[in-house]
């Protein structure tokens, strides 16, 4: 029998079950660094301020957190709208193959489109061959950009 999985927007109560999906990603990628406050912090302030950001996720029936992605607005000249910046898309590994990360993320672009979000954009590590051809499977282009980061 299939787990019946229930996706909502998270709430404060859930920053540490949030915290610890964010580890288990961040321990794959090169440029982020497991941190439990600051990952705890950085999701209260998102959760905190929900009319420029969500964070949606997805949890079991009996409330275990199996998965969660976040996405939050900005203004693109380019489209002359807002735009949607993705981040933290992860769901547990035993729970990966049954459709949860593609309505997740379905449920993160409907949040954006109904905030006047007409564009969606997300980093993928560049090792991270897995991640990269579930974005492109799901209709997701590469672009000609490069990301860049300067600590402030």
């Amino acid at each position: 029998m299939d787990t019946v999985i229930s996706i909502r927007d998270a709430q404060e109560k859930d920053a540490a079950q949030l915290a610890n999906l964010l580890h288990a990603l961040f321990s794959i990628e090169a440029d982020f660094k497991p941190d439990m406050e600051k990952q705890k912090a950085g999701l209260s302030m998102l959760i905190s301020q929900p009319e420029h950001g969500v964070i949606k996720a997805a949890f079991t029936e009996d409330g275990k957190l199996i998965g969660m992605v976040s996405a939050q607005l900005v203004i693109s000249t380019a489209q002359g709208a807002r735009s949607a910046w993705v981040e933290d898309m992860v769901v547990h590994a035993e729970f990966r193959q049954q459709g949860i990360g593609k309505k997740l993320l379905q449920s993160a672009l409907d949040w954006a489109k109904e905030k006047g979000a007409t564009r969606a954009q997300l980093l993928v590590d560049i090792e991270n061959e897995p991640a990269i051809g579930y974005y492109r499977h799901l209709g997701w282009e590469s672009t000609q950009l490069n990301a860049r980061r300067l600590f402030l």
